[in-house]
């Protein structure tokens, strides 16, 4: 009779047990409720990839990871904005671009298509992505003066779930190249020349004073939309080409990220990768920053004291979609002196 009451005893209390750990709460996520962004406000430049890192702020240090869904996405209005939603292909690294790759089907291994919206929320991270430099896709984007969109997000994990409400896009219209003086909203431009970022040491062929950055004129312009070249070309005062072997100190092989150099008495062309750089990191093509290429047009004469004289012109620029491009530099006050003393 005894061993029966140990036994019974024995049984409810792992029965007990049982029931004690079917009822207890679960250990769940621990969830701030104050999380928030940095920013609400973008105004991205339409036909650029764009992303704002580090900008959820979790100063209550919420469980990870989290999870962010954007949802309610819609026009300013509060319409439907299906042109934000549809997916459109788009380049995505793979791999790493270095700077060092010796040919374009080296760079293009390195990355592929993939189709992607324009407004994105990283699921992890809360980072917000603008996809770009897909033309239909940017050209499908309403830019300003027009209100724009709005969109939430919700961040959650098993602790709990928030949405954070009326985050605002408000883009800039398509600007295909930097430097530009189109304006960022109307795109209208009183001139679509520009000047080189610096010019040192060059004189004029006839007056022999000296020439400024002022006193040269660049041209980014578009020749076909189509292929995937850069050609460069000179131009002297009397609107005549200019051999751009004159320039005889620069390093054409290593001017700019591009391959099979093709070189003639009015021109140099490249066949390259856009964009131009292809990503914002420093290599020896780009500004310290990374978010320009640098071009280096340099050359040296023998002044009357048999000096060597050497001039540089440097220009920073950017271009952001496909096609076979074309820079102008132009020397319409006077043409450089290229000749010795």
């Amino acid at each position: 009779m005894r061993i029966k009451i140990i036994l019974s005893l024995f049984i409810a209390v792992i029965f007990a047990s049982g029931c004690q750990k079917k009822y207890l709460p679960r250990d769940l996520d621990s969830f701030s409720l104050e999380s928030s962004y940095s920013q609400v406000l973008f105004n991205p430049i339409l036909g650029r990839n764009l992303i704002y890192n580090n900008i959820f702020l979790d100063n209550d240090n919420s469980s990870k990871p989290l999870t962010f869904k954007l949802v309610n996405v819609r026009t300013y209005d509060g319409l439907p904005a299906p042109e934000l939603s549809a997916a459109f292909p788009v380049y995505v690294w793979k791999q790493q671009y270095t700077g060092d790759e010796t040919s374009l089907q080296e760079i293009e291994s390195k990355r592929a298509l993939e189709d992607h919206s324009f407004l994105e929320v990283r699921q992890h991270s809360g980072d917000i992505i603008f996809w770009g430099n897909n033309d239909v896709l940017a050209r499908s984007v309403k830019s300003m003066p027009d209100s724009g969109y709005r969109f939430d997000i919700q961040v959650s994990n098993s602790g709990g779930s928030k949405v954070i409400k009326d985050f605002r896009i408000q883009p800039y219209i398509i600007r295909e190249y930097e430097p530009n003086n189109a304006d960022l909203i109307s795109g209208y431009a009183s001139t679509d020349w520009l000047n080189p970022s610096s010019v040192t040491n060059m004189i004029g062929d006839s007056t022999e004073t000296p020439l400024f950055a002022s006193n040269v004129l660049v041209s980014i312009h578009k020749l076909s939309s189509q292929g995937s070249s850069l050609k460069i070309s000179f131009i002297d005062q009397n609107n005549e080409f200019i051999d751009p072997s004159k320039f005889n100190l620069t390093d054409w092989p290593n001017l700019l990220h591009g391959f099979n150099i093709q070189r003639t008495s009015t021109y140099i062309k490249y066949d390259v990768a856009y964009p131009i750089p292809l990503v914002e990191r420093r290599t020896k093509y780009t500004t310290v920053d990374g978010r320009y290429a640098h071009l280096n047009f340099s050359y040296s004469r023998l002044t009357a004291g048999g000096l060597r004289q050497v001039s540089n012109m440097l220009f920073d620029f950017a271009i952001y979609t496909k096609g076979d491009w074309e820079i102008i530099i132009s020397f319409p006050k006077e043409s450089p002196k290229f000749e010795n003393d």
